[in-house]
């Protein structure tokens, strides 16, 4: 019970962002897509990625390919293959609770898990992780429920409530660019999108932004590492 409550009291600030974006997209799936209501909990169940369920129903309210829309959550989500292999040390030993800790690491609950402050019992702590991923799941399905019920059951205009998505990727964004401390990968990507918004047809253009941006931070992490390479041949 105490560990329930020492958990609960470090989820309170996801909670508190959970609940309305849950929300958002469940009122999104009730009012942009022709499904029943209960989808959109089942999809916090077993997609749980938040923007990445988000942009699944602006793609797929766009008529864009389920094709297209798996690319686009992958592409979104790989940074979370990234967050599972980070932490595989830590939850060594785990048990059945691993392959679960790796499935709930969204970016608020790996910032959380990587955070806060850790006792020498590796298995009491892996305990108090896998609350804190259930409970930050949680908040999600309930917000992604309550949603949905106020979309099909509430009649109201959700025009623009679409724009949760945009906030959510320019927050991701600077976070980015914070962490990073480089501007080039958000002026590639905008130049990708401009690109492909200009060259490609409407039902392609997310597919060949992420193509060109991909090919394109490529060949400057080439270019980087090579320019590395021979500043440190010099130097030797």
């Amino acid at each position: 019970m105490l560990m329930n409550h020492h958990a609960f009291k470090l989820t309170l600030p996801i909670l508190f962002g959970y609940i309305p974006l849950g929300m958002a997209f469940g009122v999104l799936f009730t009012t942009q897509l022709d499904y029943p209501w209960w989808i959109a909990p089942l999809m916090g169940l077993v997609i749980y990625a938040g923007a990445g369920q988000i942009l699944a129903v602006s793609l797929l309210a766009a008529n864009a390919g389920l094709v297209e829309v798996a690319v686009a959550m992958f592409v979104l989500n790989a940074r979370h293959l990234f967050y599972g292999l980070s932490l595989l040390g830590q939850f060594r030993g785990a048990g059945w609770r691993k392959a679960y800790l790796i499935f709930g690491l969204t970016d608020e609950t790996y910032s959380l898990l990587t955070s806060r402050p850790r006792s020498a019992n590796r298995e009491q702590e892996q305990h108090v992780d896998f609350r804190i991923t259930a409970m930050n799941q949680g908040y999600w399905i309930v917000g992604c429920t309550l949603g949905a019920v106020l979309g099909k059951t509430v009649a109201f205009n959700s025009t623009g409530i679409e724009f949760a998505l945009v906030a959510l990727f320019i927050v991701l964004t600077i976070e980015q660019l914070k962490a990073l401390g480089d501007s080039f990968p958000v002026w590639a990507g905008a130049a990708a999108a401009a690109l492909a918004m200009m060259l490609v047809p409407a039902t392609h253009q997310l597919i060949a932004g992420i193509v060109l941006v991909t090919a394109v931070l490529l060949l400057h992490y080439r270019k980087y590492r090579t320019d590395t390479m021979a500043g440190d041949a010099n130097r030797g």
